[in-house]
């Protein structure tokens, strides 16, 4: 039957009393404490002086944690029962209880259970640690009024002691309250007609006949026993053959930074940590998930004794300890190797000391993923992927049309996938509902993933996520729920024979674009710590095989870890507050000094001493260097993967053209060599590009333009760019001042300088004789809010897509925006280089540490710079320094040298004192093969492991020859185990690779 209004208003009456009677306060709790900005040990925390701090105390500056303690005395009117606290101190907050950490609260805990059955006049001293916090937080909204900040510091006390209080929480009332929820949601799900609903409906209002608040404490939980009774039946009944299965476990998403700092997510981990040892305690069922190994390390660094009982719950099964990477990385802007690594370091962590082999890539929040992510999570061993981020397109757009899927990467290398939606999801009957009914693919799946539980410090699942799922387990008319793993609900897929549908490509996120480019500083210095940290294993990998040098897989362990933590999904996309990127840039820093000392003491060894320049490639085909002698600059050609010395008064090779430099009567000036004039106005706009070898002018207008645009997103203001911003330019000053800085003969150079609004920019523009690149070093000192700079290059290209570069080879994305999908990429990412070619030509930009871009029809524009207010409002400001170029070629795309020439922008050669002679140490004869890594085996064995992958997207075989002294080499995985041997030709081996493959070889020294 329908519920009459009046009945409805009594039940809704009913069910508000029954919560609000569960919890029975007997007394206050009165505090007293300190703040602090010292990381203390309750032991040293308890040596401290304490003041009293009662209800209404305001304590806490920025960056503060309070230490509070009380005790506790259990009353006789408690014996028996469940005794619970509510702690309000100020802020989320970890509770020892006499001397041992046993709880904590915040926004999704607040009581901590002392006795499922107490003692009267037993005892509990609590121990409290809270964080205060640190000023407003916020993630914008929208324009800001003139003068206002929006991350204005906080006072010097922000926050205060609230009501602390102990009591009796009535089990039998409680548990009444989460059947007579259960049942009231489901009514309301289900069809008003049918005998289901009538039956709930008619037992909720025998529930409230029956149900007496009013009577005294025995006699009204008499009839809340009694209107559990009446409501049993409706509980047991079960669903038939056709109900969907949600594979459901805890979860409590951790940022590991993001509103928060790296210090702030030590404690949350360990908040979360202890709730939930607390439920795996009282539910034998429960299944709880904590991916990222990185957490792990904080709490067994800063809290072994409670890491030693959770990853004791890891091995008894409670815990599923599973996700993959070390972080939840970002794939956009993460480099193929970086990718790798995060996996190999994530697996080794889970499987050495945890036990388990991780299998299942967990992403729920990452902002887009790379079309290069099946073959890297297929050669890592992993059997699936899943998230549920790509649900978010909140800005409209054509909707993803699968939840389960083979995903198809760029090289062909298929892997299940999983769209759910929501990872902090509650587990009452309506969102278990949700769940389903919400999925993207109505057709062919019987079975999602449901994570729940409160994430970002909100400590995990409660009970009332437990209590819940209890009843909806195979409730009639909402979807079964199994707790199980990520693996486990893969595992069920297979066996349905499942999936059916195919993706092709990346999964790309239609929102927070922005993420590209925000924090400019950061992205930097990911791209030049991969760099650097490639220099260092090649040649202390190749140091220790041939001169004995000290280097092994665990030598730069540290500082690999580095990078992979500001890898997180909330640091290097740039969407954290200012504090997150201070330490960023210092682990940096860190990385790169450690890498670079490295790579010059192995190289040093690979040479000797010796008072002759030694130049180093890395690069697996000979360059052209440009070294600097006494006051010439000289060009030396460097063998793939090796050295040549310039010796005292060599003079290099000698320029048989060369470029050249020259002002221009309107206050441009030229750069000019044997292949290529471009004239540039006085603003350093490319106005001119001709090539020499055809005649054919190759800009369609000015390139090297600046544009800036009005850049305010309505919320998500680091994450997000909008598709009005280019509607909204900038006016920016016409005036500019170009001079000649070196004219030939080995390179020619112009410097321009000119204001842009409120910025002032530098750029030296250089052209090498012999060389198609314009290199454009740019130091701007960005003072800008809210506005986003671009440099646009239009050219005489025709084509309707243009080409990416992303991990181990590249994509086609459209340039136009004929259908909902293709206008939705507006603006996308790329690693080192994008292109728009025809079949006989080609034009790229290249860049040493930009992601974000947007292409247009004939015009490429590279994202440069974006000063969002919110979280950080100091995002940027300050001195910006980076090089694009530009690069032409005549002939296809395959003989186009744009890998090459983007490496070469990205991988300066290594210059140091010694006298080495020339030497080479590995070879390849075909161009689109690229030697990515050299590094040592993860055994322990002195094997040299190679990365290799084909980069131009068509099949290959080649030959790759070594001057190290192997034994065999066989292929493996990327987790370095044997796949099969290769057969061995000299001082080669044989491969052959499928479009964009990548393979991963290693060789047996003893």
């Amino acid at each position: 039957m329908a519920l009459t209004p009046e009945w409805e208003h009594r039940i809704k009456r009913w069910e508000e009393a029954l919560w609000n009677s569960i919890y029975q306060p007997l007394g206050s709790l009165n505090l007293e404490g300190f703040s602090t900005t010292l990381r203390l040990t309750p032991e040293s925390a308890a040596e401290q002086i304490f003041q009293p701090m009662p209800a209404g105390t305001p304590w806490g500056g920025k960056w503060e944690y309070g230490w509070f303690r009380t005790r506790l005395v259990t009353p006789e009117g408690a014996a028996g029962k469940r005794l619970v606290v509510r702690l309000e101190p100020g802020g989320e907050s970890l509770v020892w209880i006499n001397g041992r950490v046993m709880g904590s609260v915040g926004w999704g805990h607040r009581e901590i259970t002392l006795s499922r059955s107490a003692r009267a006049g037993e005892s509990f001293d609590l121990l409290i640690e809270a964080y205060a916090g640190h000023g407003r937080i916020t993630v914008g909204d929208g324009p800001n009024l003139w003068g206002m900040q929006t991350v204005p510091e906080p006072p010097a006390q922000q926050t205060r002691v609230g009501d602390c209080t102990y009591g009796v929480w009535r089990e039998e009332v409680y548990q009444l309250a989460v059947d007579f929820t259960t049942l009231f949601e489901l009514r309301g799900l289900l069809d008003p007609l049918s005998l289901r609903v009538s039956e709930i409906d008619e037992g909720l209002m025998d529930a409230t006949r029956i149900i007496d608040f009013e009577l005294p404490e025995e006699q009204m939980l008499e009839t809340m026993r009694a209107g559990r009774e009446r409501l049993k039946p409706l509980l047991a009944c079960r669903n038939g053959s056709t109900a969907p299965t949600l594979f459901a476990f805890g979860h409590a998403h951790i940022d590991v930074a993001w509103l928060w700092p790296l210090q702030e997510t030590e404690r949350k981990i360990a908040r979360t940590a202890i709730n939930q040892l607390a439920l795996i305690e009282e539910y034998p069922e429960f299944r709880f998930l904590q991916s990222q190994p990185h957490l792990y390390t904080m709490l067994k660094k800063h809290y072994p004794e409670l890491y030693e009982r959770f990853t004791a719950a890891v091995r008894a099964g409670k815990v599923i300890a599973d996700g993959g990477m070390w972080v939840e990385a970002d794939t956009n802007i993460s480099g193929g190797e970086s990718l790798i690594r995060q996996i190999l370091y994530g697996k080794q962590f889970f499987r050495e000391v945890l036990g388990v082999d991780s299998r299942v890539l967990w992403l729920p929040d990452v902002f887009g993923y790379s079309g290069a992510l099946p073959q890297i999570l297929k050669g890592c061993g992993m059997m699936g992927f899943t998230t549920q981020k790509i649900t978010w397109a909140y800005g409209g757009g054509d909707p993803f049309p699968y939840n389960t899927f083979w995903w198809v990467g760029i090289d062909g290398t298929e892997i299940p996938a999983h769209i759910f939606t929501d990872y902090n999801s509650q587990t009452r009957p309506r969102f278990i509902h949700e769940r389903w009914n919400n999925r993207l693919q109505k057709n062919g799946i019987q079975t999602m993933i449901m994570a729940f539980g409160w994430g970002d410090g909100g400590g995990g699942p409660e009970r009332d996520h437990l209590e819940f799922l209890r009843r909806a387990e195979d409730l009639e008319g909402l979807p079964r729920v199994r707790l199980a793993s990520p693996e486990a609900f893969f595992e069920d897929l297979r066996r349905r024979g499942l999936p059916k549908e195919r993706y092709v490509g990346e999964l790309y996120f239609q929102a927070h674009r922005g993420t590209y480019t925000s924090q400019a500083k950061t992205k930097k210095g990911n791209r030049k710590s991969e760099f650097a940290l490639r220099e260092a294993e090649f040649w202390a990998t190749a140091a220790r095989s041939l001169k004995g040098f000290a280097f092994d897989a665990v030598t730069l362990r540290d500082a690999w870890t580095k990078v992979l933590l500001n890898q997180f999904h909330d640091i290097l996309p740039g969407s954290s507050i200012q504090r997150v990127y201070q330490e960023a840039e210092v682990l940096h820093s860190e990385a790169i000094a450690e890498a670079q000392e490295t790579a010059q003491k192995a190289a040093q060894v690979l040479t000797g001493d010796g008072e002759s320049v030694v130049v180093f490639n890395s690069l697996n085909w000979p360059r052209k260097v440009l070294v600097e002698a006494g006051k010439n600059v000289v060009e030396v050609e460097v063998p793939p993967c090796g050295w040549t010395t310039v010796e005292s008064g060599n003079s290099g090779r000698s320029a048989e053209s060369a470029s050249s430099a020259g002002l221009l009567a309107d206050g441009g000036a030229y750069l000019e060599n044997d292949l290529l004039r471009a004239e540039f106005n006085a603003k350093g706009e490319l106005v001119s590009l001709v090539d020499k070898e055809t005649g054919r002018q190759q800009m369609a207008g000015a390139g090297n333009r600046f544009c800036m645009y009005k850049d305010v997103p309505d919320i998500w203001d680091a994450w997000d760019l909008n598709s009005m911003t280019e509607e909204l330019p900038v006016a920016l000053p016409d005036d500019g001042k170009l001079e000649v800085m070196m004219t030939g003969p080995q390179v020619a150079r112009l410097r321009l300088t000119r204001k842009l609004l409120h910025s002032e920019l530098t750029q030296i523009i250089s052209l090498r004789r012999g060389s198609r690149r314009i290199d454009f070093a740019t130091g701007i000192d960005w003072q800008e809010s809210h506005k986003l700079l671009k440099v646009n290059f239009p050219v005489t290209i025709w084509t309707d897509e243009a080409i990416h570069e992303i991990q181990f080879g590249h994509l086609r994305r459209p340039n136009h925006r004929s259908r909902p999908y293709d206008a939705d990429r507006f603006e996308v990412c790329n690693h080192k280089w994008s292109a728009l070619v025809e079949e006989g030509r080609g034009v790229a930009v290249l860049n040493d540490c930009k992601y974000g871009l947007s292409v247009k029809g004939n015009s490429i524009n590279l994202t440069l710079l974006k000063s969002p207010l919110a979280p950080d409002m100091y995002a940027d400001k300050g001195l910006q320094t980076f090089t694009y170029a530009l690069y032409y070629w005549n002939g296809c795309l395959f003989d186009s040298g744009v890998v090459q020439e983007a490496y070469d922008l990205n991988v300066p050669p290594l210059v140091i004192r010694g006298a080495g002679g020339t030497g080479s140490l590995f070879s390849i004869d075909a161009p689109n093969i690229i030697l990515e890594t050299v590094k040592p085996a993860e055994d322990g064995s002195g094997d040299v492991i190679l990365r290799l992958y084909e980069s131009m997207r068509t099949a290959t075989t080649c030959q790759l020859r070594t001057a190290l002294p192997f034994r065999s080499a066989v292929e493996t995985d990327m987790l370095e185990a044997p796949i099969h041997d290769l057969a061995r030709e000299g001082e080669g081996i044989s491969m052959e690779f499928r479009p964009f493959e990548i393979k991963t070889v290693r060789l047996r020294m003893h």
